[in-house]
């Protein structure tokens, strides 16, 4: 039989790697350009064109702080979309596969949180997220929580890290009160192949191991990259200036209970994948 995936959101920086882990499928790679995911209309044909066995939604509008003054826009990309595409899927008999985000809970837990633990979004961009998680649930879908994402593609916070350190006396000051684990995109991606193979329904989480703060990633990134790591200065949230539009949850950590429970090959340390990038 015949695997093919239809990946949304192809062109960003966990699409890209997606395209790479489903190697051996018979791939339908969809950018923004070729598949407006908010268009229900264009959803529907493109799912029962392309007859997907399973649909990995990547598409979503990530801006944290641009969510924040614009929730319509934020509910429509991620969450209204992921109602066509659990639509779509139930029609063509599909697995949908959703990524979502550790922006769903309030971030005030002494301890990683679990996939049963309740959401409790603070920012404009968790609550669209969980959204989309509403919608996917409705479906049977597997939902995939990450975090801190980095990697190959894309501006993320390690491409900021690299170019500021490259400012001849920059200091660097990162905040060292909000904790989480950075997740490498490859790794997610391999991982989602794996529980799309598994067609594993509900929330699972999945972040690399090994939890720190920015404070600590951005001392391991310019030490990888050759830089003194005491170029960067600690920060409370609170000394940000200007403060950011959208709260952060101080705790991000994602405990992979699920996941591992379910078999699921183990990801590397964060910090190892860290020095890989």
């Amino acid at each position: 039989m015949t695997r093919r995936v239809l990946i949304t959101g192809a062109g960003g920086q966990l699409g890209r790697e997606l395209v790479d882990a489903f190697a051996g499928w018979d791939v339908v790679a969809a950018d923004r350009a070729r598949l407006d995911v908010t268009d229900r209309d264009a959803v529907l044909a493109a799912v029962t064109d392309v007859g997907p066995t399973v649909v990995v939604n990547a598409a979503a509008w990530t801006a944290v702080d641009a969510c924040e003054s614009d929730l319509r826009r934020a509910l429509l990309v991620n969450g209204v979309a992921v109602r066509w595409l659990a639509e779509a899927c139930r029609r063509a008999g599909a697995h949908l596969v959703q990524v979502s985000t550790d922006y769903v809970f309030s971030g005030e837990l002494d301890r990683p949180h679990t996939e049963w633990d309740t959401p409790d979004p603070r920012s404009a961009y968790g609550r669209s997220k969980l959204a989309g998680e509403i919608e996917a649930a409705a479906v049977g879908a597997t939902i995939v929580r990450t975090s801190w994402l980095f990697g190959r593609h894309g501006s993320d916070i390690v491409a900021t890290i690299l170019r500021l350190a490259a400012e001849p006396g920059r200091e660097l000051a990162f905040v060292d009160d909000q904790r989480g684990c950075p997740t490498e995109a490859g790794d997610l991606a391999r991982a989602i192949r794996w529980l799309a193979d598994a067609r594993l329904p509900g929330i699972v989480h999945v972040t690399n191991a090994g939890a720190m703060t920015w404070f600590d990633l951005a001392r391991l990134v310019l030490a990888a990259a050759g830089h003194d790591p005491d170029r960067v200065r600690a920060v409370a949230t609170a000394e940000l200036d200007p403060v950011r539009p959208a709260p952060r949850p101080a705790n991000s950590v994602l405990a992979d209970t699920v996941a591992a429970a379910a078999g699921l090959p183990p990801r590397p340390p964060s910090e190892e994948a860290l020095r890989g990038v």
